[in-house]
Parts: structure tokens; sequence; C-alpha cells
């Protein structure tokens, strides 16, 4: 068999869930309809805000971007995983693994920056309303993105090119749903050292700071937030965060209980449990999240089904 990258394997086999023949239908149905919610979800959020001029700003600049990053990752792993329900041998090629992974890490490293993005554009719409035109311009906006994307890039170009200098000698049977970084590690035969100081170093980084980020920005949100002497006013700078809060927490907990452990330390069942949320529940509670929280979101949706039903008549 020809080398790859200094590995004799040129596929393995995704072993999926679980292995119970009962539960492979059920789960099937559950986690394609969960998908559904998801695209039609995000999309729907995505056309919200493109078509409804109301919506141009830039907290839902940020929500468009969050919306495109969890449609994408969420679009990488799921439809594999759906086909482990289906076949009796899910196979991926070596490369196929690869350029996985690279996506899966590039869109979620993201997803946690644009969610440092979000939490500032409340920081400064709370604390600073006097300066947010101008700290939140659509320049500041734009390149708050680049610099998000340009970090999910580089960052996944270092968990994958690690992972292309190990080799994979005579195991090929990964125990999970999709090529994550640690079952991939478990699988190695060389010494996996490098690659896990890497993950807890770069891994770390994209988990903790931009954590530490969020949280402190939200000490000082609530600081003022107490601080509001109208009742009104508190409840509804209280309900502009609370889903922020609720989405970083889904996030940034699963993703910290994955990553920032020993590979040794996170059993194949935990993991795998671990990132269902992550990869599946998250991407299609963000949606539902923002949205039936959201008055502005509800007003466009309106607005557009109002329009359509006077283009029909």
């Amino acid at each position: 068999m020809a080398l790859v990258n200094g590995s004799t394997v040129t596929e393995f086999i995704l072993l999926g869930l679980t292995d119970q023949p009962g539960l492979q239908m059920p789960l099937f149905l559950l986690f394609l309809l969960m998908y559904m919610i998801t695209v039609f979800g995000n999309l729907t959020l995505i056309f919200l805000i493109l078509l409804n001029s109301h919506l141009h700003t830039p907290m839902y600049f940020f929500l468009l971007n969050l919306s495109f990053v969890d449609l994408c990752y969420s679009s990488v792993i799921t439809p594999k995983m759906l086909m482990n329900f289906i076949l009796k041998k899910n196979l991926i090629s070596y490369m196929g693994c690869m350029s996985q992974l690279y996506f899966f890490c590039f869109f979620i490293i993201s997803e946690c920056y644009v969610l440092v993005s979000m939490a500032y554009d409340r920081y400064v719409a709370i604390c600073n309303p006097l300066l947010y035109n101008t700290a939140m311009s659509p320049r500041v906006c734009s390149y708050l993105m680049l610099g998000t994307y340009l970090m999910g890039f580089f960052d996944a170009m270092i968990h994958t090119g690690c992972m292309l200098r190990l080799s994979f000698c005579d195991g090929n049977i990964i125990n999970h749903y999709f090529c994550d970084v640690l079952p991939l590690l478990q699988l190695s035969c060389t010494s996996t050292y490098v690659n896990e100081t890497e993950i807890f170093i770069v891994g770390g980084k994209d988990i903790i700071l931009p954590s530490a980020i969020i949280f402190f920005s939200y000490g000082f949100i609530l600081s003022n937030i107490f601080q509001i002497r109208s009742t009104l006013g508190r409840s509804k700078a209280f309900s502009t965060c609370s889903s922020h809060i609720i989405a970083v927490s889904l996030f940034f907990g699963s993703c910290g209980f994955m990553y920032l452990k020993p590979s040794s330390a996170v059993s194949i069942d935990q993991g795998k449990i671990s990132s269902i949320f992550y990869t599946i529940v998250v991407p299609m509670m963000n949606p539902l999240i923002y949205s039936l929280r959201n008055k502005d979101v509800k007003v466009a949706l309106r607005k557009t089904l109002s329009r359509r039903k006077f283009l029909k008549v």
C-alpha cells in the first residue's frame, strides 16, 4: 500500500455513535431531523437579516456570520455522521479525513471569535452607547470578522499540519462519527506528545482567551445594567444579553470539557457525547435562541411573510 504523508493507511472506517442495531434507525431519524432544523433555522436567519434593512446593524451582522459558521461546520460533520446509521461500513479516505478535520477546525475556531465579537458589540452598546456608532462602524465590524476568519484559517492549518506529521500504521478504525483530533491521536502509532502540546496551547488559546474576554465583558455589562434605574431598561438590557450568554455557555462548556484535558483522560463515550453538543446541538439551538427571544427577528419574519403573501396576490 502506498505511503501517504508517512502513513500506510489510505482510508479510515468511522464507527459512529453506536453499534447497536436497534438504535440505528431511531438515531438516524433523530439526527436527520436535528440537521434539517439546523439548516432551515440558520438559512432563515441569514435571509431575514439580508432582506430586512432594519436588521442591518452590527449585532445582526455578527449574528449572520454566526449562522453562516454554524451552518457550515454542521454540514461538514452531520451528513457523514448520518451515513453511519445506514451503511455497514462508513469509509472516508485519508485526505477526506484530513479535509474534514481542517474545515471542522476552521469553522469551530471561527465561531469562538464570532462569539467574542458579539460580546464586544454588547459591551459597547450597553457600557459606551455614545461611542457605539464610532466603535462599531461598518469598517470596524468588517475588520473583526476578517480577524475571526484569519484566526480560524491559521489555527486550523496548525492543527491539521500537526496531524499530517503522524503515522497511522495498521489501525484505521476511528471510534467516532467524524475525524476529530483526539480520536485520531489515539489511533496513531507514533508519539503524539507534540500534538497534545500543540492542542493544549493552540486549543487552549482558542477556548480560554475568548471565554475570558466574554466573561470580563459581561462582568462590565452586568455592572452597568444594575445601575440602570428604569426597570424596563434593565429588563431590555438583560433580554439583549441573555441569548448570547446561553449560546456561549453551551458552546464553550462542551468544547472545554472535550479539548482542555489530556487525550488519555477523555473516554471515547464521553468524547462522543460532548462533541454532540458543539457539533449538532449548538448549531441547531443558536437560531432558535436568537429568534425566539428577539422581537426584531420576529418583526422581520412577519414582514417577510406578509411581502410574500402580497406578491402572490
